[in-house]
């Protein structure tokens, strides 16, 4: 009797001794007090806030916040609830450092955080989910034959209880322990290294005790590791248009969560441009043209500076341009008088002298037709 008390002694010391030595090894993800450790992808400065120690989501615009440094191998733990049943979020791991190209989240592979009244079906539950999104790849455990990933059980609590997630990812392999049991796994994903991401999808969730526990790194192929930061912030806001200035009063904008819209109704010329003025940056930019759009007009510093005109009749773009309906991605620079310009990673121009070219202005929209346009973002070449 006593040896055995003994040994279940010794084994709850050496328990308590290797917990407080795992707890030891975690660090804060988030303080509690504010966003500081945060970067504001895509979201507005009201979708995220802190009260009580929590980390609160309005579930508006759909978006999200990311790491301000990269991951390869770690555990990350945190704690969520929904406030609202059917609610919808998620966790981005090894994510690049902006959204996709046409969408409002990033390449990587999403943790799927759903409330339980949400529902299930043959292609997704509410109980863990892991799947590679925007071109990020995984092999699933437990799959359904295509790259998601089903939890083997049924461990998610409902709105508005607490829900505990362990995520560990390690040489591209990822599991998640959801209230205590992994129940959720995915091998071979790519990238390998990126930002973590907490997901704005709707939902109003609520997050507490986020940490993470770095893990020994492993030699990585460059290829392996998502887009580092760049430098770019987002000048559209996804819920209003704060930071723009339209021509009428009465505006065919329309603020569509991600998406910045012009409906082009009754043949109105409605420009639209941020109230900053820009001097050397660089830029991106996504258009999604309508079946019978007019070309467009993009000025880069306001409406007598250089500008793209979004034509597919322009024998430089027709080649590389997206069909009516689908996305397309302008990323460039202006740099002085020159302009180099890539549409949908292909260099359309290179160090582009231009004739006349204002040094500061608006980024500035002229539509002539409906269009559609998302992920603008700018960053400085000052530096």
């Amino acid at each position: 009797m006593q040896k055995t008390l003994l040994m279940v002694c010794l084994g709850f010391v050496l328990t308590s001794s290797t917990c407080a030595q795992d707890d030891k090894d975690f660090v804060p993800l988030f303080n509690g007090k504010n966003l500081d450790g945060w970067v504001n992808v895509n979201t507005a400065p009201s979708t995220w806030s802190v009260q009580d120690g929590l980390l609160i989501c309005s579930g508006k615009p759909i978006g999200e916040i990311r790491t301000p440094r990269m991951y390869q191998n770690f555990i990350l733990e945190l704690e969520w609830r929904h406030m609202v049943p059917k609610g919808n979020a998620g966790v981005f791991i090894w994510a690049d450092d902006i959204t996709a190209k046409g969408q409002p989240f990033h390449r990587g592979i999403e943790v799927q955080v759903l409330e339980n009244e949400y529902g299930k079906s043959d292609w997704f539950t509410t109980h863990g989910d892991i799947f590679p999104i925007h071109g990020a790849k995984m092999t699933p455990v437990n799959g359904r034959g295509g790259s998601r990933a089903f939890p083997t059980e049924e461990r998610s609590k409902p709105s508005p209880e607490w829900n505990h997630y362990r995520i560990e990812c390690v040489d591209g392999n990822i599991s998640l322990a959801v209230n205590g049991k992994v129940v959720t796994q995915g091998t071979e994903c790519w990238p390998k290294k990126g930002y973590i991401c907490l997901e704005s999808e709707g939902g109003v969730v609520h997050y507490r005790n986020l940490r993470i526990k770095e893990l020994p790194a492993t030699p990585i192929d460059e290829a392996d590791v998502a887009i580092a930061n760049r430098g770019y912030r987002c000048l559209y806001s996804g819920v209003d248009l704060a930071g723009w200035k339209t021509d009428q009063t009465a505006t065919k904008w329309r603020s569509s969560d991600w998406v910045l819209s012009y409906s082009g109704e009754n043949d109105q010329h409605d420009a639209i441009e941020s109230t900053e003025a820009f001097q050397d940056y660089g830029f991106i930019f996504d258009v999604r043209r309508k079946e019978n759009s007019e070309p467009a007009e993009v000025f880069l510093r306001g409406k007598s500076g250089a500008s793209i005109i979004i034509d597919p009749a322009d024998a430089k773009l027709r080649d590389h341009l997206a069909e009516p309906g689908k996305w397309n991605r302008f990323e460039g620079t202006i740099s002085g008088n020159q302009l180099t310009l890539k549409l949908n990673n292909r260099v359309i121009l290179e160090n582009q002298k231009l004739d006349s070219a204002d040094s500061s202005g608006s980024f500035r929209i002229e539509p002539n037709g409906a269009i559609d346009f998302a992920n603008i973002y700018v960053r400085s070449l000052a530096d």
